[in-house]
């Protein structure tokens, strides 16, 4: 992993090396310290070092030398090294030469070495005693300001280190050389990673996949498709909740807009169809990669370097059309993008919190981790997420499960004798990170009432407060298989629907179907005489007004209707036995017209509705409870 700070520290320090002054007089030192300037600005470190350290040898007060060789060992990471020659050096201060300015100096020098080793409380305490003797015209230069900044931030994070544990994700993963940017399905039971069997450009990546067995283990990864994996590299993917829609990034391809683009595949009947290039509205000319999928694919959001940005590496985003397209992709703008890098979006299981990676807001050392959360439509400004998931080093994503109980993660590792590997890893997220409403998922099929076939519906879940679409899945149409979320939201609806089909409505809170591992949904093909209950329409007690959270259901009858123009039907009002007979007789008449007035306000012609009101004479259920008289008031649809 690099160390953000290598460039700024080494920028800087040059600032206080300009005028040529020296701590000592040796000419021959000098002429050292100056091949080792010469050579540092020619990038050839180690030589440079090799000239400091003469510089030193011959003169072991030279402040100045033990300031650059610690400076250029920061670069090359050798931190203990650097501090044992910044102590050195340090050590030589009360020399009759040393000045304010050499103190400011090692004072600088340290702040950074803390930072890049994680000492922060150091770090925090040593810029703040350099602070004073600093010299006012470095106090503009942008080093300073951003340094300034970043001991702000400390100041209110030491001290507030959480405690995660990490586990390695144990065999048989982690079995090839590199595995990284893992993603899980919203059940936990299926992971998603890149596999790359070395660094050289001969090799290549392919997206693998590894499945939860029964005793809770993980099976051994395979390639997901030879659909999707190719002669070219394939990876940094995204997966929707279900597991039935994926977009990767491909380099290089023969079909690329750019250096790397985005592509997309969809699960048909369980088996993965040919990926497309999600073409020029949302690839570009530049790199486009990282992408992640809203649970439900209805938003996309990706990492681009494209112009149109305010740095280098911004999130970008998409919309999912109602005729299957992607919209022009947009920036999300300059609350989460900044002039420096963001990358590795990962949109939460609830379409409310982005996480996503910066070097650009306020952190620790390189690219930290952030969220921003929804608030009113918006992006609210980042949080982040603090030690020790962030530190001094790169932290380049995250990816939490649905169920907020794990964060997967990958970390660099070095062995002695062996190049960097990629690991997977884990931690329990903390609690204490609000992630919002809990979710939980149902799983399930939709099938043919009639010859028990599967069916490929949609099934879409609405808020019935504001009538928002929360989620958006299809079945299989192999199996009928569906999974679908559900937020502790106070009123929810979910609908299932098929072309040529009654729609099935479900009450989620009153039919209690969240976090039920086998719902059947059976699906009544269109025919005359078939019936069922109108539900998620709403009126006030004694009255036949429609309440606001009525229109998810008026809605879909209405998009019913449109699709089966051959279709009449009658509207029947019910009532609990609650009052005389004749009064609730005509108020379940007049509710029932409700229903047919919103419907030809919209547009249908009113000959196509008939109405009729039954008041309590057919319950479905004995009115012996609270529960059941709100089962009775009801409204059913009638296929005429």
């Amino acid at each position: 992993m690099r160390l953000y700070f290598f460039g700024i520290l080494f920028f800087a320090t040059l600032c206080f090396a300009q005028a040529q002054t020296y701590s000592i007089i040796d000419s021959r030192a000098i002429k050292f310290f100056k091949e080792g300037e010469e050579l540092t600005l020619s990038r050839r470190y180690d030589e440079a070092i090799q000239k400091y350290q003469d510089a030193i040898e011959r003169e072991g007060s030279f402040l100045e030398a033990y300031l650059k060789q610690a400076q250029l060992l920061i670069t090359q990471g050798k931190l203990e090294e650097a501090e044992k020659v910044a102590l050195a050096g340090k050590s030589r201060l009360n020399g009759k030469n040393a000045t304010q300015k050499h103190a400011a100096d090692f004072g600088w020098l340290f702040t950074n070495l803390y930072l890049n080793q994680g000492k922060f409380a150091k770090a925090y305490q040593t810029f703040m005693e350099a602070d004073p003797i600093l010299e006012d015209s470095f106090k503009t230069s942008m080093y300073y300001v951003e340094m300034k900044a970043k001991m702000e931030f400390l100041q209110t994070q030491i001290g507030n280190t959480r405690i995660i544990e990490k586990e390695i994700l144990s065999n048989p993963l982690n079995e090839f050389k590199l595995q990284y940017f893992p993603v899980l399905t919203a059940d936990g039971e299926q992971i998603l990673f890149t596999k790359r069997d070395g660094t050289q450009n001969t090799d290549k990546e392919d997206i693998y996949m590894s499945f939860l067995s029964p005793e809770g283990k993980w099976t051994k990864p395979s390639s997901i498709s030879q659909t999707i994996n190719s002669i070219y590299n394939e990876g940094t993917c995204s997966v929707t909740a279900d597991g039935n829609v994926l977009i990767y990034t491909s380099c290089d391809s023969p079909d690329t807009e750019g250096s790397c683009d985005l592509y997309i595949a969809y699960k048909k009947n369980g088996m993965w169809q040919s990926p497309k290039n999600m073409g020029k509205k949302v690839n570009s000319r530049s790199w486009d990669s990282q992408p992640s999928l809203s649970a439900d694919g209805r938003i996309l959001f990706f990492s681009s370097n494209r112009k149109g940005g305010f740095g280098g590496n911004d999130i970008w985003y998409s919309i999912l059309q109602n005729d299957g397209s992607w919209a022009e992709a947009k920036n999300l703008g300059n609350v989460v993008n900044t002039p420096k890098d963001e990358i590795s979006p990962f949109m939460f299981f609830n379409n409310e919190i982005l996480f996503f990676a910066s070097n650009g807001h306020d952190g620790f050392g390189g690219m930290d981790i952030l969220l921003s959360r929804v608030v009113d439509g918006e992006f609210a400004r980042p949080e982040n997420l603090g030690l020790p998931i962030n530190d001094q080093l790169d932290q380049v994503a995250l990816f939490i499960t649905a169920q907020k109980d794990y964060a997967y993660f990958t970390e660099l590792t070095s062995e002695e004798g062996d190049n960097d590997r990629s690991l997977l890893y884990r931690f329990k997220f903390p609690k204490e990170i609000y992630l919002g409403e809990n979710l939980t998922v149902t799983e399930g099929k939709v099938y043919n009432s009639k010859t028990g076939e599967p069916i490929e519906a949609t099934l879409s879940l609405v808020s019935l407060t504001n009538d928002s679409t929360l989620y958006q899945f299809r079945s299989d149409g192999k199996t009928g298989d569906f999974t679908m979320l559900y937020p502790d939201k106070a009123i929810s609806g979910l609908y299932v629907e098929k072309q040529g089909f009654i729609p099935k409505i479900f009450n989620v809170e009153r039919d209690k179907i969240q976090n039920v591992k086998d719902l059947k949904i059976e699906l009544v093909p269109v025919a005359k005489g078939e019936e069922f209950v109108f539900e998620n329409v709403f009126f006030e007690f004694d009255k036949y007004d429609l309440k606001n959270e009525s229109i998810s259901s008026l809605k879909r009858l209405l998009k019913f209707l449109t699709e089966n123009p051959n279709v009449n039907i009658l509207i029947v009002g019910h009532t609990d036995n609650i009052g005389r007979q004749a009064y609730n007789l005509q108020l379940s008449l007049q509710r029932a017209q409700s229903v047919k007035n919103y419907l030809v306000e919209k547009g249908l012609h009113p000959a196509r509705i008939m109405v009729e009101g039954k008041g309590d004479i057919e319950p479905m259920v004995p009115n012996t409870s609270l529960e059941n008289q709100a089962l009775n008031r009801r409204i059913t649809i009638k296929v005429l």
